[in-house]
């Protein structure tokens, strides 16, 4: 069987977690600590750099390393989860998520804009 090479394969939908491209969204790959379910794309990852990194659970530590998970990852499994993170970028504040528990301040604000994360209010439509 052959495929129809103007058939459409599939779509991306904007969720507006990126607000603009300045500064670069840079993608790195990050370990997750196992056993935190299912966690969404956009929520706040934190943790000894080289080490295991968990959602954020209270406020952010100004030596640990912050990332923006970039894909929905299942951290369900025994062992820890090899996962997509923004080192930087440019994100919507509303779009963030953390473990549920716990809600960013501004004083997480500024460690994350001194690690190249920038938040900015934005409006769906």
């Amino acid at each position: 069987m052959s495929k129809r090479l103007d058939e459409n394969i599939g779509t991306v939908d904007y969720d507006g977690l990126i607000v603009t491209n300045e500064p670069v969204a840079d993608v790195v790959t990050v370990t997750l600590a196992a056993s935190q379910g299912v966690l969404a794309r956009g929520t706040v990852i934190t943790g000894a750099a080289g080490g295991e990194l968990s959602a954020a659970a209270a406020a952010l530590v100004a030596t640990n390393a912050v990332y923006i998970l970039a894909d929905e990852t299942d951290t369900g499994t025994g062992t820890a989860v090899t996962a997509t993170a923004y080192r930087t970028g440019h994100f919507a504040r509303n779009k963030l998520s953390t473990d549920g528990s716990y809600t960013l301040v501004a004083a997480d604000e500024e460690i994350m804009r001194n690690a190249g994360i920038l938040l900015s209010d934005a409006l769906d439509y």
